[in-house]
């Protein structure tokens, strides 16, 4: 099975309306929207899991397509990279201070690191 990125979903968009249009080019292995963890709300994209030759003939086919009145992006799933604990992954050295709003980010000594690290 072959993981297949699809981005630039219509926020109204769920796993059956993938799956529909999905399955004209081979067996749907699965399939999921990612959501918000906090609100459930569709953050704009998915995965979905086909054999390699139906990935590859969805993937061609559905690319730059309107779906949903929306010009979807649809490829291979990147694998996920490896986050650490050191430098810019994150890890317990670095606190946010308050006031202004934003992810501005110091680390322990108050040293303004402007450090913008939208994994957390």
């Amino acid at each position: 099975m072959k993981k297949i990125y699809v981005g630039n979903l219509s926020y109204g968009c769920v796993e059956d309306d993938l799956i529909e249009i999905f399955s004209a080019h081979g067996e749907v292995g699965s399939c999921v929207i990612i959501r918000d963890k906090f609100t459930n709300r569709a953050k704009g994209f998915g995965f979905v899991e086909m054999e390699e030759s139906a990935a590859e003939s969805a993937i061609a086919a559905l690319d730059g397509s309107d779906h949903m009145g929306r010009t979807i992006k649809v490829n291979f799933a990147r694998p996920l990279e490896q986050r650490s604990n050191s430098g810019h992954g994150g890890g317990n050295n670095r606190r946010s201070h308050g006031g202004g709003g934003g992810n501005r980010r110091y680390n322990r000594d108050g040293d303004d690191r402007h450090d913008y690290d939208m994994a957390e």
